[in-house]
């Protein structure tokens, strides 16, 4: 007689369960570490102002200026909001492509991150 395992697991175990499985399948290729890399925001400019990374690396902007400074995709995928002076805010990398980015207080600071 077989037994359906999962007929007996609780409906949230195996809930959780397939969206552990579903989630990581997005992120990097199998035996790749992910990486972290930091852009500081400094002197009103973001360094380095380009930076490549590949799918699930952390990007994480560290604000090192006296006033606050987001870092806001201007496709819309990611936006910090106010990153205060001494805080950081960390991006995963998800979707391939070039994201452009600038500061909404300041739209002169622009950067871009490309993903692989």
């Amino acid at each position: 007689m077989r037994v359906n395992v999962l007929a007996r697991a609780p409906r949230a175990l195996v809930l959780a369960c397939t969206l552990a499985i579903l989630g990581a399948a997005g992120t990097s290729a199998p035996g790749v570490t992910a990486k972290e890399y930091t852009i500081a925001i400094e002197d009103m400019r973001f360094v380095p102002a380009t930076l490549t990374v590949r799918r699930g690396d952390r990007v994480t902007w560290i604000n090192r200026d006296l006033v606050p400074h987001t870092a806001t995709a201007t496709a819309k995928t990611f936006d910090s909001s106010s990153i205060a002076p001494g805080g950081t805010w960390t991006y995963v990398a998800t979707e391939p492509g070039t994201q452009a980015y600038a500061c909404a207080f300041h739209p002169t600071m622009k950067g871009e991150v490309s993903i692989r």
